[in-house]
């Protein structure tokens, strides 16, 4: 059983680390595997996978500090994107990030929180990126165009209702950059679909 000071210490330590830790990262500030267990059972601390801990209690609710740390190498993409531009109204139950199609699958086999990867080359990965903010926090993300060329890359596998909200979405929205639009839609070889989904509304 922990006691309050005991909760109140280790908060602190696990604060330092933006409240998920590794198992190296705790053995260095003197936490080893009889530690972790107490944690465990207490309850104030969870298992993101295999050497990952995150803390629970007073946490709150904001997972994007744990996409950060586990995958800094993704940009988030697809519904998440969507939802990030307002061109969803539906709040993705995982989050999608797109990663280099080389990074090993065990990485993205994790229990917390759970994710959605889209696998692609390497030199894809950056392209469109921009940072935002969610949470407070600041986060890489796609661009709404690149966002767009994705969702039209994807389209066959996507719920047709996010599919035309996202297109209508896009069109509407002042904010949106068409020369953007065609340069990436060349490099991802989606210029037939933008000129026939996306063309006939502007």
């Amino acid at each position: 059983m922990l006691s309050e000071k005991d909760i109140d210490f280790l908060r602190k330590v696990f604060s330092d680390y933006n409240y998920i830790m590794t198992t190296a990262q705790l053995n260095t500030e003197k936490l080893f595997y009889r530690d972790i267990q107490r944690m465990l059972e207490a309850g104030v601390i969870e298992k993101v996978k295999r050497g990952y801990y995150h803390w629970v209690e007073g946490y709150g609710n904001s997972e994007v500090t744990l996409i950060n740390r586990l995958f800094p190498d993704a940009v988030l993409c697809m519904e998440t994107a969507l939802f990030y531009y307002r061109y969803s109204d539906r709040n993705p139950s995982e989050w999608n990030i797109t990663i280099d199609k080389n990074t090993s699958r065990n990485r993205t086999n994790i229990d917390y929180p759970f994710v959605k990867a889209y696998r692609v080359e390497p030199t894809l990965v950056t392209l469109g990126e921009t940072t935002g903010k969610i949470d407070f926090i600041d986060v890489r993300i796609y661009d709404r165009d690149r966002t767009v060329c994705d969702v039209l890359r994807n389209m066959n596998k996507m719920d047709k209702e996010i599919f035309n909200k996202a297109i209508q979405g896009y069109v509407k929205d002042p904010q949106k950059n068409i020369p953007n639009l065609m340069e990436y839609a060349k490099v991802l070889r989606v210029q037939k679909r933008v000129k026939d989904l996306i063309g006939v509304w502007l």
